[in-house]
Order: C-alpha cells, then structure tokens, then sequence
C-alpha cells in the first residue's frame, strides 16, 4: 500500500486490519501522533486527512491510500515552526506534552473550518463565525488535556486566529 504522508509517498504492508495510528507509529515511526485512549474519545490521535482532523486511532489505514495525510511531524520544523507551535511555546499550552501533537492538528483543522465559515454548536450566528474563547474550547472539545492547560491551549489559537480571549 502507498500512503502520502507529510508530503512524501510510503509504501508499507501492514495488516488490513490496521488503524492509520498504528501505520503511523509502528511502520512509519512517526511518534508525534499520540495512542490516547484508542477509542477516538480523547482526541490525541488527531491527524489531518485531506484538511480535515480525524482521530487516527478509528479509521483504518487501508481507507487513506489515496489520501493527503498530515501529523504533527509535517507542520513545522524545529528551525520553522508552524505558528500554532510557536504559540503553544509561548502561552505554555501543552505541559506534560502528550496531548500537544493531537491539539495542534486538531486546531489546524479548526481553524481552517472557521476560515470556511463552518458554524458549530455555540455559534451565534449562522451566516458568520466569531471565533472567541467560547467558539474555540467547543470546537477543540474532541481534544482532551489531562494537565488542564486548557485556558493556555485557548490563547494559543486565539493568538493565532486573531481571535479575542472570552
């Protein structure tokens, strides 16, 4: 099977059974994305596939071939961070750190359906999506930190989108 992760093309025989998460970490060696609960409730397998976060840990693999997959590892370099890196740093968001590579990918993906103007279940208008401290932590609730760093992880994002500190 051939997998494009992070730019470059894999090919790997895993078991048809596999889930992305154990392609991922067993036969590509890609650490970053996280084995939380492996039951997709704690978000710290999250990954980007096709621009939009899925919890690696219930997809199989065999369903992604054709697929643009991203980890945490693709989004930035220790020379470039990705912005959301460098702003989990700065407001320290991500503590012990497990969580942290799930959070980021999922906060890409957040942030790029907001800038598609997807409403969630707090949004008060419809039609246009303010992001403030309220919108973020209900579109980031898949993402669970068991530090609690989750007022930091919000003014990460805020930072980012630009977004307000409700």
């Amino acid at each position: 099977m051939h997998f494009t992760i992070n730019g470059a093309t894999h090919a790997v025989e895993p078991d048809i059974r596999a889930s992305l998460l154990d392609v991922l970490r067993e036969h590509l060696g890609l650490t970053g994305t996280k084995k939380g609960c492996d039951h997709g409730q704690c978000g710290a397998c999250t990954v980007l596939v096709n621009g939009r976060r899925i919890n690696a840990c219930l997809t199989l693999a065999v369903m992604h071939q054709d697929d643009d997959i991203l980890t945490i590892e693709g989004l930035g370099s220790a020379e470039h961070l990705h912005p959301l890196q460098a702003a989990f740093i700065k407001h320290d968001g991500y503590q012990c750190g497990y969580c942290t590579p799930g959070q980021i990918c999922s906060a890409v993906g957040m942030l790029d359906e907001v800038a598609k103007g997807w409403p969630s279940h707090v949004s008060a208008d419809l039609e246009t999506v303010t992001l403030d401290g309220a919108e973020i932590s209900e579109r980031m609730s898949g993402n669970l930190c068991r530090c609690s760093a989750y007022p930091n992880i919000v003014d990460a994002i805020a930072e980012v989108a630009g977004a307000e500190r409700a």
